[in-house]
């Protein structure tokens, strides 16, 4: 990916300095999580890339690089329960690489979200004990 002139403020600005096939990878796996994640969560421009935010917190964030897309679940824990399903992937600690051409499978994202969701969830019923 090219580098910006200026940081983008808003996804849609970020995504417009995204060239193809990136562009309407990111476009889809945007909608994607949208779909799966609650209502109440909110986009926004985090660590120079998209992210999706819920309760106050990072939800997942996404991203273009030169040679791939990558899809960041915010969990270490997350990405352990889905090792089995990742295995056909780059991964590192938080990240998740794939070709810029071809999205991450829909229904493996959803189950991330809401997995990720679930953990958020699950934090902040602890804390009003």
């Amino acid at each position: 990916m090219q580098k910006m002139a200026k940081a983008p403020k808003t996804v849609d600005e970020y995504l417009a300095g995204v060239p193809e096939p990136a562009h309407t990878t990111l476009n889809k796996l945007r909608a994607t999580i949208r779909a799966a994640a609650p209502k109440e969560a909110t986009e926004a421009i985090s660590y120079g890339m998209p992210s999706f935010r819920y309760k106050g917190g990072p939800l997942v964030y996404y991203a273009a690089f030169a040679e791939h897309c990558s899809f960041f679940p915010a969990s270490v824990a997350v990405m352990q329960q889905f090792a089995n399903e990742l295995k056909a992937y780059p991964t590192s600690k938080g990240t998740i690489r794939y070709p810029q051409d071809k999205p991450l499978p829909a229904a493996l994202v959803k189950k991330m979200v809401q997995a990720r969701v679930a953990q958020i969830e699950s934090k902040g019923s602890k804390k009003k004990r």
